[in-house]
């Protein structure tokens, strides 16, 4: 079963959590189990799983993705996103997650995300299940 998500950014990077909207998908699709596997088809976009509780670690995530891979630097191609391509490529452009119970197997405080590296646009996100449920 394949499934797109289009997730809309609001600014210039962010990371934007997609967990339930995932989750939507899998009772959509009448999953109980199996493996998920959530990929972004963008080079200047990426997925993510890391901490939801607390809003604070997304804005340290992106705080250091800039510092690491700064704008200002002196990147060859035109376009002039090169540091977006960087980041992408750093953080992967997928997840591989396990299906349980018709949702997503996630950590306590874990959560899926779309990270935005050269926004505003509207991305899509794909989810392909494999069923293990019969």
């Amino acid at each position: 079963m394949i499934q797109r998500i289009r997730v809309s950014s609001s600014t210039g990077q962010q990371l934007q959590e997609i967990t339930d909207r995932i989750n939507a998908a899998l009772r959509q699709a009448n999953v109980s189990e199996g493996i998920c596997h959530v990929y972004v088809p963008h080079t200047t976009a990426g997925i993510v799983v890391n901490e939801n509780a607390d809003p604070a670690v997304c804005v340290d995530m992106l705080a250091w993705l800039d510092k690491a891979v700064p704008q200002d630097d002196h990147y060859r191609h035109a376009e002039g996103n090169s540091p977006a391509h960087i980041k992408a490529t750093l953080v992967g452009q997928w997840a591989t997650l396990p299906v349980e119970g018709g949702k997503l197997v996630l950590g306590t405080w874990q959560g899926v995300y779309l990270a935005e590296f050269d926004g505003p646009r509207e991305r899509t996100v794909i989810v392909n299940v494999v069923r293990s449920d019969g």
